[in-house]
C-alpha cells in the first residue's frame, strides 16, 4: 500500500503564486489546497487538517503571522508544520516570522525549484524527530508513543508533560531557561506563567519516581540521572 500524500495548504491573495505552488507540489505528488487570504486559511486549516500551510505574510483580513499564531495556539495543528512566503526578506521580518511559530521561511520572488526541495526539507526532518526515542541509561522515552519506560515498568505522562520531559531529555545536562521551555513546549502565543513549569516539573518526579530534572535556582531545568 503506498503511503498517503501529505496535504498542503497554500494561502496567498496572488492568484499566479497559487497556482504555481500548486502545480508545482501536486506535480511532486502533495494533496494540495489554496487560500485566498488570512480568515480563508484559518476555515480550510480546519476543515483538512493540512500536513503542512504555506502563508503569504501581506494577506487580507488576517496577515500569515496571525494566521500562524492562531493555528499555534490550538492543540488540534500540534503536528502542523508552517512555511512562510512572502517579499518581506529583512532579517528582522524573518526572525519576526520564525519567532511567531513557523518552520521555515521562503522570500519571493518564487524559484518553484526551491520551494519543492524546502518543503521536501521540512517534511524529512519531521520524519526524523518523529521517529527519535531518547534512551538514557533505564530511562527510555518513545515520542511516536507518548510513552516513558523506566527499568522496563511503563509510565504514561499527560501531554504536557511528556514534552517537557523530552526537551529536557533531549539534551542531557543542558539547563534549559525558563522562557526558552514556556517557548518550546506551550508556545510564544499560550500565557502561563513560571509556576506552570514548576508543577509539571512536580509532577514528573512525582510519576517517574527518579530523580533525573534538576533545579538551577533562578534559571531553569536540566536532564541528568
Amino acid at each position: 500500500m503506498e503511503p498517503k500524500a501529505k496535504k498542503i495548504l497554500v494561502a496567498d491573495d496572488e492568484n499566479d503564486i497559487l497556482e504555481i505552488i500548486h502545480y508545482n507540489l501536486t506535480r511532486e505528488g502533495y494533496e494540495v489546497y489554496t487560500a485566498k487570504d488570512g480568515n480563508d486559511a484559518l476555515e480550510k486549516a480546519r476543515q483538512i487538517h493540512p500536513d503542512l500551510a504555506i502563508l503569504d505574510i501581506m494577506m487580507p483580513h488576517k496577515t500569515g503571522i496571525e494566521v500562524c499564531r492562531i493555528l499555534r495556539a490550538n492543540d488540534m495543528f500540534d503536528d502542523m508544520l508552517i512555511i512562510f512566503l512572502t517579499a518581506l526578506n529583512d532579517e528582522a521580518s524573518q526572525v519576526k516570522g520564525l519567532e511567531s511559530g513557523a518552520d521555515d521561511y521562503i522570500s519571493k520572488p518564487i524559484s518553484p525549484k526551491v520551494l519543492v526541495s524546502r518543503v521536501n526539507a521540512v517534511f524529512r526532518r519531521l520524519h526524523k524527530e518523529a521517529g527519535k526515542t531518547i534512551e538514557l541509561g533505564n530511562v527510555i522515552i518513545d515520542p511516536e508513543k507518548f510513552l516513558v519506560t523506566i527499568n522496563k515498568n511503563e509510565v504514561m505522562l499527560a501531554k504536557k508533560e511528556f514534552e517537557l520531559l523530552y526537551l529536557l531529555a533531549s539534551r542531557p545536562g543542558r539547563v534549559f531557561l525558563r522562557n526558552e521551555i514556556l517557548s518550546q513546549v506551550w508556545g510564544n502565543d499560550v500565557i502561563v506563567g513560571d509556576r506552570t513549569i514548576d508543577v509539571h516539573i512536580r509532577k514528573i518526579r512525582q510519576k517517574l519516581g527518579v530523580d533525573c530534572i534538576t533545579t538551577v535556582k533562578g534559571v531553569g531545568y536540566k536532564f541528568e540521572l
